[in-house]
C-alpha cells in the first residue's frame, strides 16, 4: 500500500455534478492555494460509508462466536449467513480454529448484495484470539480482491474491541490504513482512527433497529493530490436500516482553510449539507 499523502495520483482533475434543488452547483470555491473540491467532499462520505459497512459485518461476525462462547456453545459452530443476521445467504463463511485464534474467511464471491442493498464480492479476512470470553480483544481485517459497489478495497483495519464500555455498551476502536480505487481506477487512501459505540439493538436478533455513534480523526489522500484532514466534531449516527449516515458533523481542513459536512437531523436520506468556512452553504449527494 502506498502510504505517501502527497502522491499524485492522477494529473487530472475531474468535474463533478451535485444536485441542490435541481440546480448544477459550482465544483469548487477556491481560497488561494486551498481549494476544497466538492468532489472531495463527496469521495469522503463514500469512504465513510465504505468503512462503517465493513465495521457492521466484522462486528457482526465476532459478536455472534462471542455470544456464543458466553453460551458455552463450540467455537466457530455458527458458519452460515443465516445466523448472521446481518449478512446474506450469497456469502460464504469459513471458519478455522487455531490453538490461539480464529480465523474467518468472508466470501462474497463474485457479486452477493446484503441485506442492506450494498453489492460486495471478493474476501473479507478476520482473525481474532480464541479467548471470547475476554473482556477486550482485538481482531485484524484484511481484504483479497474486494469490491464494495464497484470501488476496490485494500489495506488493513485493526480493532480492539470491548464488550462493555462505560456506558455498558460495545465499543470498537478502529485503526486504518485503506486504499479505494473507484470504478475510473482513481485512488484515494485513507489513515487514522475512529471509536464505534453500538448504542441501540444490542442482541435482539433484529439488524434493523442497530444504531452506532462514531467519533475519530482521520487523514483522506485523493487522487488529485490533495489531502484533508477530518475530525468528527459532533458523533456520527449510523442506523443500519438507513445505507447513509444519518446525524453528526465532520469537519474537513485543508491547510488553513476548513468546511463542515452536516449528516442532517436524524433522517434517512441521500443528502447532506456541505459549509465552507467563508458561509457559503452546497447540498452534496451521497450516492
Amino acid at each position: 500500500m502506498k502510504t505517501n499523502f502527497r502522491t499524485l495520483k492522477q494529473l487530472a482533475l475531474a468535474a463533478v455534478t451535485v444536485l441542490a434543488s435541481c440546480e448544477r452547483e459550482d465544483v469548487a470555491f477556491n481560497f488561494g492555494d486551498a481549494i476544497i473540491a466538492l468532489e472531495e467532499v463527496q469521495e469522503t462520505a463514500a469512504i465513510d460509508r465504505i468503512s462503517d459497512e465493513v465495521d457492521n459485518m466484522a462486528e457482526n461476525v465476532y459478536y455472534t462466536d462471542e455470544q456464543d462462547a458466553l453460551a458455552g456453545k463450540p467455537l466457530g459452530a455458527m458458519k452460515t449467513a443465516e445466523t448472521l443476521y446481518f449478512l446474506s445467504e450469497c456469502v460464504v463463511i469459513t471458519t478455522v480454529v487455531t490453538e490461539t485464534s480464529i480465523e474467518k474467511t468472508l466470501d462474497f464471491g463474485a457479486g452477493c448484495e446484503t441485506a442492506n442493498g450494498n453489492m460486495l464480492s471478493g474476501k473479507i479476512y478476520l482473525s481474532y484470539s480464541k479467548d471470547m470470553e475476554a473482556d477486550s480483544n482485538t481482531i485484524y481485517t484484511s481484504f483479497e480482491d474486494f469490491y464494495f459497489n464497484n470501488a476496490r478495497v485494500s489495506g488493513m483495519r485493526t480493532v480492539v474491541r470491548v464488550r462493555a464500555n462505560a456506558n455498558g455498551n460495545p465499543q470498537a476502536t478502529v485503526t486504518f490504513d485503506i486504499d479505494v480505487t473507484w470504478a475510473g481506477g482513481l485512488v484515494t487512501e485513507r489513515q487514522g482512527t475512529k471509536v464505534r459505540e453500538w448504542i441501540e439493538g444490542v442482541g435482539n436478533g433484529d439488524w434493523t433497529d442497530n444504531a452506532y455513534l462514531i467519533t475519530g480523526n482521520w487523514t483522506t489522500a485523493f487522487w488529485t493530490g490533495n489531502v484533508h484532514q477530518g475530525e468528527v466534531i459532533t458523533p456520527l449516527r449510523r442506523e443500519l436500516s438507513c445505507l447513509q449516515l444519518v446525524s453528526g458533523v465532520l469537519r474537513l481542513q485543508r491547510n488553513d482553510r476548513s468546511g463542515t459536512l452536516d449528516y442532517g437531523d436524524g433522517s434517512c436520506d441521500n443528502e447532506a449539507v456541505f459549509t465552507y468556512d467563508n458561509g457559503d452553504v452546497r447540498i452534496v449527494g451521497l450516492n
